[in-house]
């Protein structure tokens, strides 16, 4: 037993270290305490700011979306896209006023009516047939894609309308319940009527997108000539309302003005995807002779210079189209043409997220993808934002009410020179309701996209 545990409380002694490795170790571990306490690199991480940390978050999302862009996309198609879903909810921002009357109604009018002045703002801020030929290209060339994947037009068709579907209802379901709520307060009928004028108004232009969107396979076999015969009809009733006047069938034939002038430049749009206007040269001459049909029909038959409706003019050019507006839209289409070489350009290409070079390095974002990322956050909910801008415009117009007083550039009528500085400096109040609508209602957006919640139905495969 006293060997036993003799044996068990022996340890083995621990092996013998030259004195002289001793100094050396201990200098070189109190070395690398010290690196480890003043090297910067090693200290960053834990004494980064929290704003330095989501500047960092910012750079990297925006590098993981430029490098997830395929390299085939065209850039150009999107920016414009932007460019015409922005210049329409500025133009209405901008020339759509909601006037608080002496008796309490809310009327609507419009600068324009007061300043002609102001009449050119309406040249840059109704983009609408960059919308439908950047809309009739996608159209043509997701369609052929979808054939190509053997995917049929009725599968296809539901798809693409589904994405208007969802965010529509989603507008539709909220302004029932406000209508009721405005019902149950006893609101007046001119207050109603305004509220709702401007908000359903502009879905007109879905409704027409629609059907054009449904008719793609007749517009890209025709090609061009679809745009001739569009133009024909808008010219055919145009006429007619100038040697006839007024009367009733011309007013209903005129009605037709508005898918027919809106066929125009969706039929560009699909000749464009089949290779068509590939020289800069057609582009041109698209520009010089919508400038210079529009200037003549302007100066010297009677059509107004406004491209958008005022309120007391005899005539609009967007109510029904007119052939002034098919003709502007002419030479907004040659414009948007000339400029995807620049706007490519400008956008580049996507490049793979590389790693950081250098320890404590973080990867910057560049301008261009700066940009970039914007335009793919603002498509990805363009519809969203179209459909719910005006009621952010309502909502800021109708909550201030409650300050007790007419607020200027706002509610007052807008006739004074000084209203229309006023009403820019409301527009990022607008904007900031504008966000939060969409953060609330795009999953509307999402999930008509993506179709979750339904079940897949396989396509036909069967031809048009």
């Amino acid at each position: 037993m006293a060997d036993l545990q003799t044996r068990s409380t022996v340890r083995p002694a621990p092996p013998v270290r030259p004195v002289t490795d001793a100094k050396p170790a201990a200098d070189a571990k109190r070395a690398a305490d010290a690196k480890t306490v003043t090297d910067p690199a090693r200290t960053a991480p834990a004494r980064t700011s929290p704003a330095r940390t989501a500047l960092d978050r910012l750079h990297a999302a925006v590098l993981r979306i430029d490098a997830a862009t395929p390299d085939g996309r065209d850039r150009a198609l999107d920016v414009l896209r932007v460019l015409a879903v922005t210049g329409v909810v500025l133009g209405h921002w901008l020339v759509s006023a909601v006037v608080l009357r002496a008796d309490g109604h809310l009327l609507g009018d419009s600068p324009l009516a007061h300043m002609p002045g102001l009449t050119p703002l309406s040249w840059v801020l109704q983009p609408l047939a960059v919308f439908f030929l950047v809309g009739g290209r996608v159209a043509a060339q997701g369609y052929d894609s979808a054939r190509a994947r053997g995917v049929g037009y009725g599968a296809w068709l539901r798809q693409r309308l589904r994405r208007l579907a969802g965010p529509v209802g989603a507008l539709l379901g909220m302004w029932l319940l406000v209508l009721a709520g405005l019902v149950v307060a006893d609101t007046a009928h001119e207050t109603i009527h305004t509220l709702l004028n401007l908000v359903l108004s502009p879905l007109w232009f879905l409704l027409v997108f629609a059907l054009l969107t449904a008719l793609t396979p007749l517009v890209r076999r025709a090609g061009a000539p679809a745009a001739v015969l569009g133009g024909g009809y808008v010219l055919a009733t145009d006429g007619a309302r100038m040697v006839c006047g007024d009367v009733g069938w011309v007013d209903a034939a005129r009605q037709g003005n508005v898918l027919a002038g809106w066929l125009v430049p969706f039929a560009l749009g699909a000749a464009w995807a089949a290779g068509g206007f590939a020289r800069r040269r057609y582009a041109v001459v698209l520009l010089a002779a919508g400038a210079v049909g529009t200037a003549g029909l302007v100066l010297w038959c009677g059509y107004p210079a406004s491209m958008v409706g005022v309120p007391g003019s005899r005539i609009s050019n967007l109510n029904p189209l007119t052939l002034a507006a098919v003709a502007f839209g002419l030479a907004q289409c040659g414009a948007a043409m000339l400029l995807c070489g620049p706007l490519r350009r400008l956008m580049g290409r996507s490049s793979p997220v590389a790693s950081p070079v250098g320890p404590g390095k973080e990867l910057r974002a560049r301008p261009r993808q700066f940009a970039w990322a914007g335009v793919t956050v603002i498509n990805l909910s363009a519809i969203t934002i179209f459909l719910w801008h005006q009621t952010a415009m309502l909502t800021v117009t109708v909550t201030s009410l409650g300050t007790g007083r007419p607020l200027f550039g706002l509610h007052t009528n807008p006739d004074h020179p000084l209203w229309a500085p006023a009403r820019i400096g409301w527009v990022p109040v607008f904007a900031i309701v504008l966000v939060v609508l969409c953060i609330a209602f795009r999953e509307a957006e999402n999930t008509s996209r993506t179709g979750r919640g339904r079940t897949a139905r396989k396509p036909s495969g069967r031809p048009v």
